[in-house]
């Protein structure tokens, strides 16, 4: 794989200003990074510390329901986090959910610039340059969260819709019309907090004035391929409709 190969786009012609986005598509380490497996077992690589489980295949999945295109990594979140800005100390992360990178440990100035070049810049400027073809992009960034970190208490929710205090149009929007169909409550800002400066949606959607919205999704419900086609199935049109709700 060449580094041109980092991300991918799929469906780049497909009209309408939706654009779908998957930070954490896979867990796959580049062979010149730390030998290709960063010192963890093959085990710790299948945990959601190295890619957003299911994530992936729901992106593809809707991408075609809702006749749009998607832009995906193709490389761990563990070598370098496209859902951080360049700056954020996280960006190659040393320790995550209780375990240590071995293969981060050592990361100098020198490697973060040769990963942000290689595996990071290209992955934004693919995002940016499909958005940018449309004059009035959506972003929806899919990923995916764990039942539960190590020794914290079980998530209760299915979906969490993500979102900036500055925009939050398409998600209450989406919160309103999940919260309708799902059998759990839907996370408002949870599991995770709504906005991180510098993260995708940030850099993509906020900085430029764009509808946006980040869908998380439990990723016990998308483990299995059947899983992520049923679950891309059902929340295709709660999608369409909330982009119908403010006027898309």
């Amino acid at each position: 794989m060449t580094a041109e190969n980092w991300c991918e786009v799929i469906g780049a012609d497909r009209a309408g200003p939706l654009v779908l986005c998957c930070d954490h598509a896979t867990n796959h380490v580049p062979e010149c990074v730390s030998g290709g497996d960063l010192g963890l077992p093959p085990e710790r690589m299948d945990w959601h510390i190295a890619y957003d489980i299911g994530a992936e295949g729901v992106t593809r999945a809707l991408a075609d329901l809702l006749g749009a295109p998607a832009v995906l990594s193709r490389f761990s979140r563990l070598v370098i986090d496209p859902n951080r800005a360049a700056w954020d100390p996280t960006l190659v992360r040393q320790i995550y959910d209780a375990t240590v990178i071995p293969g981060n440990r050592t990361v100098d100035q020198a490697e973060r610039a040769r990963r942000i070049r290689t595996y990071y810049q290209p992955y934004h400027d693919a995002l940016e340059a499909t958005l940018s073809a449309r004059p009035d992009a959506v972003l929806v960034s899919v990923h995916s969260f764990t039942p539960n970190l190590t020794g914290q208490k079980q998530r209760p929710w299915h979906y969490g819709i993500l979102s900036s205090p500055h925009d939050r149009r398409l998600s209450e929007a989406l919160i309103a019309r999940l919260a309708a169909k799902s059998e759990a409550p839907v996370g408002d800002n949870e599991p995770y907090s709504g906005h991180l400066p510098g993260d995708t949606v940030d850099q993509h959607a906020l900085a430029k004035g764009r509808h946006n919205t980040l869908i998380e999704i439990r990723n016990d419900l998308i483990a299995t391929p059947d899983d992520q086609t049923r679950i891309a199935a059902w929340l295709a049109p709660i999608i369409k409709a909330s982009l119908g709700d403010i006027g898309l």
